[in-house]
């Protein structure tokens, strides 16, 4: 399961709308407690490709984020990203980009912009798709 508190909820999805009509992307850094993982920090990244349907993250942000993880004693857990008119699910091309069986993918869909829908994903080598359990504590 991953634990994702309402505040860092709040701040993907203000990410998100604000990069409307591009998808908005991300790292997440927190710890692992077995198999619950505990979303400690959120870094919100640009898209560089300005795109409605595909993202790429700023390297030098990138770089940052991770370098913080490692001297707040965080780990990467995963990455988010927003679908502006599309569901949350991982595309052919998400897919085919998933390169960490590790991590969480997560997909933030406003295709209906009063009820976005995030969700989580595991993608394994063999590029299968696994929903995984997202709390939102206060």
């Amino acid at each position: 399961m991953l634990f994702l508190t309402k505040n860092d909820y709040d701040k993907i999805l203000k990410h998100c709308e604000a990069g409307i009509p591009d998808e908005a992307c991300g790292l997440i850094g927190g710890t692992k407690d077995g198999n619950d993982k505990y979303i400690k920090k959120v870094y919100l990244l640009t898209n560089i490709d300005h795109s409605n349907e595909h993202f790429s993250m700023d390297p030098k942000e990138q770089l940052q984020a991770v370098k913080d993880m490692r001297q707040n004693g965080l780990e990467l857990l995963g990455n988010f990203h927003s679908h502006p008119e599309s569901p949350s699910r991982p595309s052919e091309e998400d897919k085919r980009l998933a390169y960490d069986s590790k991590v969480n993918y997560l997909i933030l869909s406003l295709m209906d912009r009063e009820n976005p829908v995030l969700k989580a994903f595991i993608i394994d080598e063999e590029k299968n798709v696994t929903i995984e359990e997202i709390k939102i504590t206060e």
